[in-house]
Order: structure tokens, then sequence, then C-alpha cells
């Protein structure tokens, strides 16, 4: 007898008395647990496939432990760049035991048809209801707001004469850029 089961986002193939490693749960050592999502059970050859669940069926295990398993290391190159980077990683896993597949051990109670739960309302409820739609039915309605004439027609804003585009100042040479260089100690006189 084998049951696939969805745990902590993955699926598992458990079999009564192994074990397996999932994620990290949130479950202290020796906590028991249930596994309510039992996507097929295999019975000696009669095999039930859920849509999505199988329905009345969980699986009971055991947490044994909370294992960290191997590290992997990560190791990123570029050739020819020198950039080399190395990085490790630890993933933390929980160590189960499967104890059971079948039927669950509790009886939950079923939750009843809506129709139902509508006539188990009570007195007061209804009275309360009943009043609420009173006042929603005695508010008053509002009038729709009044239409404001302007007072004054306003008159056309007068018009901005356009901006005088400025022609672009002429470029100089780079030998007009330069001033003379005088020379040095000699002075001409007239």
């Amino acid at each position: 007898m084998y049951a696939i089961v969805e745990i902590a986002g993955q699926q598992f193939k458990v079999e009564e008395g192994r074990n397996i490693f999932v994620h990290r749960l949130d479950a202290a050592e020796g906590d028991n647990i249930e596994f309510e999502k039992v996507l097929l059970l295999d019975t000696d050859g009669a095999v039930t496939v859920g849509e999505p669940v199988v329905d009345n069926t969980v699986v009971e295990g055991r947490v044994v432990a909370h294992p960290r398993g191997d590290k992997v290391i990560i190791f990123k190159k570029k050739r020819r760049k020198g950039y080399q980077k190395r990085n490790g990683h630890r993933q933390d896993f929980t160590e189960v035991e499967i104890l059971r597949i079948g039927a669950p051990s509790g009886i939950k109670k079923q939750a009843a048809p809506k129709a139902e739960k509508k006539e188990a309302e009570t007195p007061v409820a209804e009275e309360v209801k009943a009043e609420v739609k009173s006042e929603v039915k005695k508010a008053p309605a509002k009038k729709p707001a009044a239409k404001k004439e302007p007072a004054e027609k306003k008159a056309p804003a007068a018009k901005k004469a356009p901006a005088v585009k400025k022609s672009p100042a002429v470029k100089k040479s780079p030998a007009a850029k330069k001033a003379p260089a005088k020379s040095a100690g000699k002075t001409e006189k007239k």
C-alpha cells in the first residue's frame, strides 16, 4: 500500500514504516502530524485517483528530526573576464516517519448545507435585518443639485505677442579669439 501526498508544495510517494525527508515543517521533534492532501491511493493493486484529492484519506506521520542537507556549491565564472564567484548552501529538512495511511482517526464535523444554515438563524438576527431594511427605505431621497448659472461671462484673455526668437550667436574663428601676442621688451614709439 502506498500513496502520493502533497507536503509543503511537493509531491511524495509514501509507504507505511518508511522515512521521508521534506522541506522544513513547523513541528517539534516527536509531534504527530497528518497530511490531508492525498492525491493517489494504491491499496494492493486497486488505485484510487483523487479529483483533486482522495476523500476521507489521510497520511499520519511523526517528526523524527530536523537535519540539514549536504552542502551544495554554487560556482559562477565568466571566462576571460576574471570573474569567479563561489557560494555554498545547506537546505533545512524535516525527517518524517510514516505511521499510517487510511481514514482519518478523528471524526470531523461536516459543514451543513447553505439552506439549513438560513433556517438556523436566530430571531434576533432577523429583527436586526428588518430594522436595517426599514431604515434604508425611510431615508429621504436626495434632491439633485441645481445648476449654477455663471454670474458674468469672462472676456477672452488678451493674446500675448509671440516671443521673438534670438538669432544664434556668431561663431568666431579660433584665430580671432586669440589676442595678438605682445613682444617682450620691444615697444614701438612714434
